[in-house]
């Protein structure tokens, strides 16, 4: 057991079941961008039920990770990378020794989730990106 100084304030302390993770974040000194699922016209969050479907310790590896992108936007990599006219990666090593990538956008002050996958091949498939990019000009146009 670890113990904590007095100036730690225990809402910013997150934990992942395997490892400890300190998030220590001022309000005053690092705002947090809202992060937003993508909704279909249907009113489905597509990485909402694909996050749901994961194994718990791996949700909570990419939450941590979007939460970090959420706290530093922008971030470079190792855990986001640029994808071209707007579309960046989020890059997740899960604990289940998988990879995972969740597509993301930076539309009026929010970070939008656009895509979510596990990712089996080094590249990154076209169809994700393609996916990816159609919901991002739905979102930019309002639909």
């Amino acid at each position: 057991m670890v113990a904590l100084p007095n100036s730690i304030d225990t809402a910013a302390l997150y934990t992942v079941h395997w490892r400890y993770i300190w998030c220590v974040v001022s309000e005053d000194e690092t705002p947090k961008i809202p992060l937003l699922f993508y909704r279909s016209t249907r009113g489905t969050e597509p990485v909402r039920e694909w996050l749901k479907e994961l194994e718990r310790d791996d949700r909570l590896a990419i939450g941590m990770d979007l939460l970090r992108v959420q706290y530093r936007w922008p971030v470079g990599m190792p855990l986001c990378r640029p994808m071209k006219d707007g579309l960046w990666e989020v890059r997740s090593n899960l604990p289940s020794k998988t990879i995972a990538r969740v597509l993301i956008c930076f539309h009026r002050g929010a970070l939008i989730a656009l895509h979510g996958f596990v990712k089996k091949t080094q590249k990154t498939p076209d169809e994700d990106l393609k996916l990816a990019r159609k919901r991002m000009k739905e979102v930019e146009d309002g639909k």
